[in-house]
């Protein structure tokens, strides 16, 4: 065969051509390169990882500002408190002009509770040791929030009491107001004298029963969603006649705030449970 037609040799399917090393026109030339060995997909995937694992820290560390540090059922500093550091105080401007508040803080439960412990270990239950309606202790406990009324966009109270709006009108349904009030215990304690309406939200939050001389003085809120308005009268289910006198008064007769709202709230709640020992043991 001429020598000039081996260009290649066919073995297994594959060409093999030889290269005249002497020809100085196909040496190979290297071109310098930055990332010539260097993994592009792996440093992105990597680098995803690393913002991922940064941001759950982030986000766990900002969800510490409030609740910690951990403390023991005693109140004192329970030992473990997470693999996550404290983050630093971050203050934040209220609107409206109602100052600033910086978390964390070491403003934790400063008043004392009706409890005791039924074990020296942590986990046990606590046992009330007056009443726990009143004490707002158990499922009677409420948060100590400021003692102003909430505001709306426009720096007003947003829960007011529909006769003194004047923007309001009952559009469906049966209007409570007159009706009378029935007990967990089937007493008529009062009549619904009027509504709260959350006014941004067009929404009726408490109903106000003018109660009767017998059962207390006065008028009291109870939460519309603790409430069961029948054609002919409205129930509260959670308590009983007697503890109507006793449920946490609102100061002003055209605004509630923050504070009351969680004790109103809290004292029905807490008869869910405790306005009867017959209700301590299990409903099933």
């Amino acid at each position: 065969m001429p020598q000039k037609l081996i260009r290649g040799l066919l073995v297994f399917g594959l060409q093999i051509s030889q290269c005249d090393q002497s020809d100085p026109r196909k040496e190979n030339k290297m071109t310098p390169t930055y990332f010539a060995n260097f993994d592009l997909a792996s440093a992105a995937i990597w680098l995803f990882w690393i913002f991922f694992a940064l941001l759950i820290i982030y986000i766990q560390r900002e969800n510490m500002r409030e609740g910690y540090p951990a403390v023991n059922d005693d109140g004192t500093d329970a030992p473990n408190q997470g693999m996550y550091p404290m983050p630093d105080p971050k203050t934040f401007k209220l609107p409206h002009g109602r100052g600033e508040v910086s978390v964390p803080n070491a403003n934790g439960e400063n008043r004392e509770v009706a409890l005791e412990q039924t074990s020296k270990a942590n986990g046990y239950p606590f046992e009330p040791t007056g009443d726990p309606m009143k004490d707002g202790v158990g499922p009677a406990s409420w948060a100590a929030r400021r003692d102003v009324p909430e505001l709306g966009a426009h720096g007003h109270p947003k829960i007011i009491p529909i006769s003194a709006s004047g923007q309001f009108s009952i559009s469906g349904g049966r209007d409570p107001r007159d009706l009378p009030v029935e007990a967990g215990d089937g007493t008529i304690v009062g009549k619904i004298a009027d509504m709260w309406v959350d006014e941004p939200e067009q929404l009726v939050r408490y109903l106000e029963i003018e109660l009767s001389p017998k059962y207390g003085d006065g008028t009291r809120l109870v939460p519309m969603t603790l409430a069961r308005v029948r054609s002919n009268r409205v129930i509260v289910k959670s308590i009983f006649g007697s503890h109507f006198g006793d449920v946490p008064k609102h100061k002003s007769p055209n605004q509630v705030t923050l504070l009351e709202e969680e004790k109103i709230s809290a004292y029905y709640a807490g008869g869910t449970l405790y306005a009867s020992s017959k209700r301590f043991e299990p409903q099933i």
